[in-house]
């Protein structure tokens, strides 16, 4: 009777333990995500619309029912931007393909002055590489080395890997530690090779 007893309190944690990796594919991006830190742990897309002008107007994060994410608190009153990913101006050819940018799955806790500087402007970089009709994809790897868990339950990524390829091949590396950088330069991230 004791072990049936436990057998039954233990239960609950069977059913809903975090998983360490669940792959996703969201149509526009491919994503690992991890239950365990509330956050992607990689992500690979393919920039479609260098030059979309659809609009975000109205548009906010939202979680999804199957995997546990983060949410609106662990964003809230602290210096952590919910970062896109995926970029949504990569993505702005319809309503419908920014709208699944805002999911969860592709929100990263991302310090604010990094996210609207450097990485902002190396994403405008992905774009104009694609704008001249090249084929251009990214895969960001996040690193959690060291990395710091928020009471509210997500934990903060140390830095993040980017890789961009154009035509297939890899044609620039970078690092970005995830605290606030000291300029908007994202040349100086630049590292010889990606995870």
């Amino acid at each position: 009777m004791r072990n049936f007893l436990f057998m039954v309190a233990l239960l609950p944690t069977l059913l809903f333990a975090q998983r360490s990796d669940v792959f996703v594919d969201g149509g526009i991006y491919q994503v690992n995500y991890s239950e365990i830190y509330q956050q992607p742990t990689k992500i690979k897309y393919h920039i479609e619309c260098p030059n979309g002008t659809a609009s975000r107007k109205g548009m906010d994060f939202y979680t999804v029912d199957s995997i546990i994410t983060s949410d609106n608190a662990d964003y809230a009153n602290n210096v952590w931007d919910k970062g896109h990913l995926a970029p949504a101006a990569a993505f702005n050819c319809t309503r419908e393909m920014l709208h699944r940018t805002f999911s969860y799955l592709n929100c990263t806790l991302q310090h604010q002055d990094l996210n609207r500087g450097a990485w902002r402007l190396l994403e405008a970089h992905e774009r104009d590489l694609a704008a001249v009709g090249r084929s251009v994809d990214v895969v960001i790897v996040l690193d959690f080395t060291n990395a710091q868990k928020l009471p509210t339950g997500a934990t903060i990524p140390s830095g993040f890997w980017k890789s961009i390829y154009v035509g297939g091949r890899q044609v620039e590396c970078y690092y970005f530690p995830n605290t606030k950088p000291a300029n908007t330069d994202y040349t100086r991230f630049k590292i010889a090779t990606c995870k």
